[in-house]
């Protein structure tokens, strides 16, 4: 019983390896989107360069300022 269970288990590994890769061919692409975009980035930037507070900054664009420091480590 152990064994055919091993081997239901490789095939399910080995089609769902399958699928991502032709899933990958056609372009796709797995997991969550991501909250900064490049234009967040850059407004994000430049808000800190004027002096605005992180926590506006981050407030403003809708993300954690955890987030914001993640994408942008140094305090401009």
């Amino acid at each position: 019983m152990a064994s055919l269970t091993e081997m239901e288990r490789e095939l399910i590994v080995e089609r769902t390896k399958a699928g991502l890769a032709a899933a990958k061919k056609l372009g796709c692409v797995g997991g969550r989107k991501r909250k900064m975009t490049n234009r967040k980035i850059n407004l994000a930037t430049r808000l800190l360069a004027s002096g605005v507070v992180p926590k506006n900054v981050a407030k403003n664009l809708g993300i954690s300022v955890a987030t914001l420091y993640r994408w942008i480590p140094t305090n401009i």
